[in-house]
């Protein structure tokens, strides 16, 4: 077994006290939904949670979205049926996407990650994720993006084939202390392709931004920049330049064991090997896993304190979990699921998710939310 000691010390596996809930999400039939450049105004409403923090509804009746990226004041959000809305101040537009290859909104998959390039005041150019249908098969893609007005338009794809399924596609984007891509990837519910370094299927891929493949990058020719993942959702880096996952443990029995891992270049984590306190030689443990209980770990960002705060699912919470003091915690709670945080000008903001079909959402939702 390999134990990563580059930055912090292997933590003792603390036990999360939520019932048991399958971190997976079930099959959903597909949607085709035709995205129109529509303009609403949002009343900024204000609440309180369970946990008696107060929010600001910034948007409102969002369908399934999964990304926030942020332009200056203007807040962009990626939806899983294959839209972009633009939240400026109160008013909130739906922005169609126009891709060479139909997004197929199918249980996890559809239109997934959003990332706006580094010059895009300039450019008007975003990176994005989504899944389509070839040859009878789900694959997911990378293809770069420009904004046109208020629409956007398919640039050229830099990464297709990526092995898809109903549930298990990954989808997250992030840029890298190295200014290179990191995009993660599920196994397509096919365990096995995690071990398999010749599919891109169980991986965090690390690419550049036009598509090519880093010099550097550990397995020669191949984008893949660590394996042995089941279905990585979050990515962020400490001021250090640590890297950090978030992932979705096993489904049934046994559950839970969703992860949080320190990610360096070439390693094998464990998928479908090992899981939680699972030991392997040349696998890499976990620096936490949640044990029995799942909380389907999603978007993940870190905050000035170089505490890790995530976004989950099936935990219907916004956790921080904190690696110099070992623990991890529920600080927002009681608006269903979350999938996505980010931090700007010290607030936190958060989208729900509770209209992909497993939510129980209300009249508003889904919202995105600024904790105040």
């Amino acid at each position: 077994m390999k134990i990563n000691t580059k930055r912090i010390a292997i933590v003792t596996m603390i036990s999360v006290g939520l019932s048991v809930i399958g971190a997976c999400e079930r099959n959903e039939p597909s949607r085709k939904v035709i995205s129109t450049n529509v303009s609403s105004t949002i009343a900024p409403e204000h609440a309180a949670t369970n946990s008696n923090l107060p929010y600001t509804v910034l948007a409102k009746e969002l369908r399934v979205p999964w990304v926030i990226a942020f332009d200056r004041d203007d807040i962009y959000i990626s939806e899983r049926e294959g839209s972009i809305v633009k939240v400026s101040g109160v008013v909130m537009t739906r922005q169609p996407v126009n891709l060479h290859k139909n997004v197929q909104a199918k249980g996890e998959g559809g239109f997934l990650g959003f990332l706006l390039a580094p010059d895009f005041q300039q450019s008007r150019r975003a990176y994005a994720y989504h899944s389509y249908e070839e040859a009878g098969e789900i694959r997911n893609r990378v293809v770069l993006l420009e904004q046109n007005g208020g629409q956007w338009n398919e640039v050229n794809a830099l990464l297709e084939g990526i092995p898809g399924a109903a549930n298990h596609d990954g989808g997250r984007l992030a840029f890298g202390p190295d200014k290179l891509l990191y995009v993660t990837t599920g196994d397509a519910q096919q365990g096995e392709l995690a071990q398999d370094l010749n599919s891109l299927a169980g991986k965090i891929l690390r690419i550049t931004l036009n598509g090519k493949v880093p010099e550097d990058n550990p397995f020669p020719n191949s984008y893949i920049y660590s394996y042995g993942h089941r279905n990585p959702q979050g990515l962020a880096w400490n001021e250090e330049g640590v890297m950090f996952n978030t992932e979705h443990g096993p489904s049934g029995n046994p559950g839970g064991h969703d992860e949080i891992n320190i990610i360096e270049a070439g390693e094998n984590y464990g998928w479908p090997d090992i899981y939680g306190d699972g030991q392997h030689d040349g696998m890499i443990t976990p620096i936490y896993h949640t044990g029995d209980p799942a909380i389907a770990p999603s978007g993940m960002t870190i905050d000035s304190n170089n505490r890790l705060l995530i976004a989950t699912l099936a935990g219907g919470a916004l956790y921080r979990y904190d690696p110099a003091a070992k623990t991890m915690e529920s600080i927002f709670e009681g608006e269903g699921r979350l999938r996505d945080v980010k931090i700007k000008e010290g607030k936190i903001f958060i989208i729900t998710n509770n209209t992909d079909g497993r939510g129980i959402p209300s009249k508003m939702d889904d919202r995105l939310l600024m904790l105040n």
